[in-house]
């Protein structure tokens, strides 16, 4: 059913919780597991981010360590790192691998100080191609 999962990784606490989530899927559907994070540029006029996840050796460590942890439970996951704005990424890269499906923390470090409706989240239900799950 689930042939390919891609987990988009970030340091929030809501990802680390979806991660069970992933591997009681990954496990079930013996499905391939593909971890992604993205890394989202300065805006325009905006002075460089000087957020721990805008290091590519940061986002390295993170992937690393998240594909250790699946590792551990037996699963071997695919790891990508894109730039750029994390929605449109996250879709891109589901459709680039033909995901069935993206598990997702209802919260993580995307949320705007618009809200909900303009958090990374948001946007990847309404632009996947793909079925979303959204893990609380």
């Amino acid at each position: 059913m689930f042939k390919t999962v891609l987990f988009p990784v970030d340091q929030s606490r809501e990802a680390r919780e979806a991660a069970d989530v992933v591997t009681n899927i990954v496990q079930k559907y013996a499905s391939r597991l593909v971890l992604l994070s993205v890394v989202e540029p300065p805006a325009e006029g905006e002075s460089a981010n000087t957020d721990a996840m805008a290091s590519p050796e940061a986002v390295a460590k993170l992937l690393k360590t998240a594909q250790t942890l699946f590792a551990d439970q037996g699963i071997l996951a695919d790891v990508m790192e894109r730039q750029g704005k994390a929605a449109f990424m996250i879709c891109d890269v589901a459709d680039e691998i033909d995901a069935d499906l993206i598990v997702m923390g209802s919260r993580g470090l995307g949320l705007t100080e618009e809200g909900s409706t303009d958090s990374v989240t948001y946007r990847v239900i309404n632009l996947s191609p793909c079925p979303v799950l959204i893990v609380p």
